[in-house]
């Protein structure tokens, strides 16, 4: 039997969307993101944190060797600027003053990476292996 002209209630029932591919793409896309997201490896430095949280005693006559990296690279021990080529020469003699004593860098944050290894790279050829590096 033929259906009037103006009917549509047998016809809206029909007209549903079908939400199934869509649930079926956003299920890919999860798998998708989920297995890709596990292979990252994000690259960074190791560091190795002290052990304990109690500060160690200091022995007052133990002093330290400290190098000052400056924002512009400028090299400071013992309160005087230091030319790149004469840092194993200070940290030798220094060294020698009091051969227990460490060497701390204190780079600044706006200083090269450059800086600081040739200053550890000197200290180690100078014959002091306890480097530190202080953050600010």
């Amino acid at each position: 039997m033929r259906r009037p002209f103006g009917s549509n209630s047998d016809h809206d029932e029909d007209e549903q969307i079908n939400l199934t591919p869509m649930l079926d793409v956003v299920f890919i896309m999860l798998i998708f993101f989920i297995v890709t997201a596990t292979f990252i490896k994000e690259v960074g430095l190791d560091v190795n944190q002290p052990d304990d949280d109690k500060p160690k005693t200091v022995d007052p006559d133990k002093k330290s060797i400290v190098v000052r990296i400056t924002n512009r690279d400028r090299i400071i021990i013992a309160q005087r600027d230091v030319d790149w080529r004469a840092v194993r020469a200070n940290i030798e003699r220094l060294h020698a003053e009091n051969p227990e004593a460490p060497v701390i860098i204190q780079p600044h944050p706006e200083s090269t990476t450059e800086a600081m290894i040739h200053i550890m790279d000197s200290a180690r050829l100078a014959g002091v292996y306890n480097v530190s590096l202080a953050t600010n």
